[in-house]
């Protein structure tokens, strides 16, 4: 057979073809699950993530997408509720504000440690927090990742004992009214700012302080601009690996408990591991020259519960949650 290719034939193929190697290769291959991150691939948790991975590999391929390459941070929890992303690490304040009852799990000194987090989310009162949310934004919550916890770290050389002290101390806090409210449950003046501007305005004196994990104080060199770390450890940070439901329905119920038991794994391994991590930079960031020190914690904790008690988020916690949360072991 005599076959004639003609110039517009010749343009459509070549069309098809470039359009098919445009496509992301998320998109050519349907078994990969994408997960989006905030974090860049140097991470505790990202190499929490690749063991993970590891694990679940005969069951599921994890395609991660760090510093938020995909998906901006703030926009995963939608992006999984349309069915445009399979997998994704959020904010407990972002659930929060689709599911108000769930603000009571970022206020201060809600949680002890790392610990305490990981066995509140297993426990009943915990499962029927995630049971809440998930009914209500039709995600699959498969679990907390810890990150590491808050402490205050200050320019000014003014010891800090109580709530007190912090009156009129300008502390940068994320941009959200959860995030301000917390900095006020401390005594300062909360001020928001973006997290890239945060060394500048230490060292120009726009700000007194921050409050951030000593990972990021340790690895932003925030400890150059300061001159002191408050130890105050007023919130437990975590965010939550979180699936979208027709992914994980997909899954099915025995590489669902395959998949769960190698996540818990990779979770408490994540917590040890900050915890570990977290000791080491404390002992850096002192040689570094910067006074750090307990301040009085029972004050900080009176105070922070009596501002969350008074705010209007504290009228969509469940009754006797807080207690709740504190009897966990």
């Amino acid at each position: 057979m005599d076959w004639k290719i003609d110039r517009r034939s010749l343009l459509k193929a070549g069309a098809a073809l470039a359009a098919t190697q445009a496509v992301p290769a998320w998109a050519q291959d349907k078994s990969a699950m994408r997960l989006n991150l905030v974090i860049n691939d140097k991470d505790i948790r990202a190499e929490a993530f690749r063991r993970l991975a590891k694990d679940v590999a005969a069951d599921v391929r994890i395609e991660p997408y760090y510093s938020s390459t995909l998906f901006k941070q703030g926009t995963e929890l939608v992006a999984l509720q349309r069915n445009n992303l399979e997998m994704a690490n959020i904010s407990p304040s972002d659930v929060a504000k689709q599911v108000p009852a769930w603000s009571i799990l970022t206020a201060a000194y809600g949680f002890r440690d790392a610990h305490h987090v990981l066995a509140f989310f297993k426990s009943e009162v915990g499962a029927q927090m995630v049971k809440q949310a998930e009914d209500q934004l039709k995600v699959k919550l498969l679990g907390p990742v810890y990150y590491g916890t808050r402490q205050v770290g200050l320019k000014p050389k003014k010891k800090i004992t109580t709530p007190a002290d912090m009156a009129g101390i300008k502390l940068r806090m994320p941009p959200g009214d959860s995030w301000q409210l917390l900095g006020r449950s401390l005594g300062a003046n909360p001020t928001p700012l973006a997290y890239a501007e945060v060394y500048l305005a230490l060292q120009t004196g726009a700000i007194d302080g921050q409050d951030n994990p000593l990972v990021n104080v340790y690895n932003q060199k925030f400890y150059e601009v300061m001159s002191q770390i408050v130890l105050t450890s007023h919130w437990v940070a975590f965010d939550v690996f979180a699936m979208n439901l027709k992914a994980w329905d997909g899954l099915g119920a025995d590489k669902q408990k395959r998949f769960q038991a190698a996540l818990d794994k990779a979770l408490v391994w994540c917590a040890d591991e900050h915890l570990k991590h977290e000791a080491e930079l404390l002992d850096k960031i002192k040689q570094a020259g910067l006074d750090a020190y307990k301040p009085d914690l029972a004050a900080f904790r009176a105070h922070a519960h009596k501002v969350y008690l008074e705010s209007d988020e504290a009228k969509s916690w469940p009754k006797g949650m807080m207690e709740k949360i504190a009897a966990v072991k």
